[in-house]
């Protein structure tokens, strides 16, 4: 025993429209907005009255810093001075000898 075809849509339904599900010229978008209109001639003409433009505050005084450790450890795999970088038999001996105790 099945449930009949309007129950078994109903689930179809409560879910959002794709592209697949409707007919040709359904375009649902990506929620950017319209900021400009298409010419004739296949261009984009930018309709400047429409474009979002975001203002920062005056940032005098604002005493928060930004999440980042001052006593950060050096990173891997930087080869600072050296031309070669990783590719440099001189570099590779010495951190092989300093990893496996040969001092």
């Amino acid at each position: 025993m099945q449930p009949t075809r309007i129950l078994q849509g109903m689930r179809y339904r409560k879910m959002p429209l794709t592209t697949k599900d409707m007919n040709k010229g359904f375009y649902k978008g990506n929620r950017t907005g319209n900021v400009g209109r298409h010419t004739k001639y296949g261009g984009f003409t930018v309709e400047w009255a429409k474009v979002r433009t975001y203002v920062c505050p005056s940032l005098e005084g604002f005493t928060l810093t930004p999440f980042v450790n001052t006593e950060k450890k050096p990173v891997w795999g930087a080869f600072k001075g050296d031309t070669k970088g990783p590719r440099n038999p001189e570099t590779y001996l010495a951190r092989w000898k300093s990893e496996n105790g040969f001092d």
